[in-house]
């Protein structure tokens, strides 16, 4: 099993601030990632809300949150070429042979991924990949904070309704 590494905010304080941003984004995937900890397939399958959002479905939308920001946009290639759906709520979606097993594989694989692809970038560094143009690693790091964050407030509501049952 890859693990992601363990490296917390309050460790980076007078760090780079590229090395801030990537301690932060590293506890917020370590964090979505744990969302499933101790839950049945049941439970992380669990629908609590209208939308497609389930605990499961947050960690594999977070394995495609990586792979468009940091391999579509980083290497140019396309969704399709990477194996991913077009549209963001189609990733969402669970198939009938997605476990909590190997969507956390998935996860952790894909961040493992994300940072050898940005290990050689500056946040100056133009990613030109992406559908919305040219970005700097700077923007995307901070998107990706951003989104991460979201999903994790996400995560924890919907882990202590599944727990509280």
């Amino acid at each position: 099993m890859t693990s992601l590494p363990v490296t917390f905010a309050s460790d980076v304080v007078g760090a780079s601030a590229q090395e801030q941003f990537e301690t932060f984004i590293d506890e917020h995937r370590n964090a979505l990632n744990g969302c499933l900890d101790g839950l049945t397939e049941e439970q992380a399958r669990r629908s609590l809300v209208p939308s497609r959002t389930t605990l499961l479905g947050l960690v594999k939308h977070a394995t495609f949150v990586e792979k468009v920001w940091f391999d579509e946009a980083v290497t140019r290639r396309s969704r399709a070429e990477i194996g991913l759906p077009e549209s963001s709520e189609d990733s969402f979606l669970l198939d009938a042979d997605d476990t909590i097993a190997s969507v956390r594989q998935a996860h952790r694989e894909a961040c493992a991924a994300s940072r050898r692809a940005t290990a050689a970038l500056g946040l100056d560094d133009v990613l030109r990949g992406n559908r919305r143009g040219p970005l700097p690693l700077r923007w995307v790091y901070l998107h990706v904070l951003r989104e991460l964050a979201q999903h994790c407030g996400h995560a924890e509501i919907l882990r202590e309704q599944i727990l509280a049952e």
